[in-house]
């Protein structure tokens, strides 16, 4: 299944620059990583800016394992994981009449007078993702990727 691997490889390498890029993004800034996440009014402040703060560090680690191919299958599992709780946080912000940034690419929080949420733009893109998690999931055999070097599969 030829075609399998090498499509694999366009999904883990293509989740792994999400993760990177989205996390890149916040890490240099955690204390607004710990607003973006406090704007959903689910967690107490405090604990919001601890998630806020870890989060950009998970992120980065997701793309780092993704982008080496090591634990492609565990990474992939743990992406799946996150993007759901993102989709729910979206769809709870949505159905609450909330005005928010996801903060998914960005620092995110509160949106300005005038604007408006693409929440529903956000959570198709996210849909997507998760898409490219699970047939991670299903196929982690991937080229050019350190599993199939510990494996000696010859990928």
């Amino acid at each position: 299944m030829e075609w399998k691997t090498w499509l694999a490889t366009a999904a883990r390498l293509g989740l792994a620059a999400v993760w990177l890029i989205a996390g890149g993004l916040k890490v240099g800034d955690l204390a607004a990583s710990g607003r973006a996440v406090n704007a959903y009014q689910i967690f107490p402040y405090d604990v919001a800016r601890v998630i806020g703060a870890a989060q950009p560090f998970l992120e980065i680690a997701l793309g780092l394992l993704l982008l080496a191919g090591l634990a492609v299958r565990l990474s992939a599992g743990i992406s799946a994981a996150l993007l759901i709780v993102f989709i729910a946080g979206i769809v709870s912000a949505w159905t609450r009449g909330l005005q928010i940034d996801c903060g998914c690419f960005s620092t995110g929080g509160e949106l300005g007078a005038g604007a408006s949420p693409a929440y529903g733009w956000d959570i198709a893109r996210d849909v997507g993702f998760l898409l490219l998690a699970g047939f991670l999931l299903w196929w982690p055999r991937t080229r050019y990727s350190v599993d199939g070097k510990l494996m000696g599969d010859g990928l």
